[in-house]
């Protein structure tokens, strides 16, 4: 399997990961047919409280879901490495809809900057790929992706377990100090570099167990 070769922007290294083709960008079309997941472009930081809006306004069965994407990582506060929870996409939300003609009329509502991103002339639901990746590690009423982990071998980042399993493709650059993975998604056309957690060990046996949070120096 080919390695790609990425730079840790905390240390400025190159560094590699065992790599593939980026699953978050096949164009292979879902087995089921699902409510269709639109994406709305909001002000920035605005996120929640505008979902809150959208389904405010929608009447019941419009809007199926609509949520901000969130992930998973850590930061370190007076020597202890604390889970937090940040906003996967800024800047955008996403609308769980069969009738976005009818939901873009509703936006016309919103006090504030909405705006159902489009390809061409038509709305365009999200991409499969992408879809299916957040689709996989969340769910209803609890969208956030969680924490990857992975592991050094010599300079090599080796992820071992998470959402970036088998999707290391997708990953551009690393920062091991903040515990993240930038990664590039592709939405309605536009790619998007955005950032996910990836906490990185220096060895396998550091690896915290399962269901629990590392510790590390």
């Amino acid at each position: 399997m080919a390695k790609l070769y990425l730079c840790d922007v905390s240390s400025r290294r190159m560094l590699a990961v065992r790599a593939g083709g980026c699953p978050m960008k096949s164009n292979v079309a879902c087995a089921s047919q699902e409510v269709p997941w639109y994406v709305v472009n909001v002000p920035t930081g605005r996120e929640s409280a505008l979902c809150k809006v959208i389904e405010r306004i929608a009447p019941e069965g419009v809007v199926r879901e609509c949520f901000s994407p969130l992930y998973s990582t850590q930061i370190k506060r007076g020597g202890e490495w604390l889970d937090v929870e940040k906003t996967l996409l800024p800047g955008y939300v996403i609308v769980a809809t069969e009738q976005i003609g009818r939901v873009k009329r509703l936006l016309r509502e919103v006090p504030e900057y909405t705006r159902v991103l489009n390809m061409g002339e038509s709305f365009v639901p999200l991409a499969d790929g992408e879809r299916a990746w957040i689709d996989a590690f969340t769910r209803k009423g609890e969208r956030c992706v969680p924490m990857s982990m992975g592991v050094m071998e010599g300079d090599h980042v080796v992820v071992v377990s998470g959402p970036l399993l088998g999707r290391e493709a997708c990953i551009k650059s690393v920062n091991r100090h903040r515990s993240i993975a930038y990664v590039e998604l592709e939405i309605c056309g536009r790619r998007v570099t955005t950032k996910v957690g990836l906490g990185i060990v220096s060895r396998a046996k550091d690896l915290p167990a399962a269901g629990t949070s590392r510790s590390r120096s």
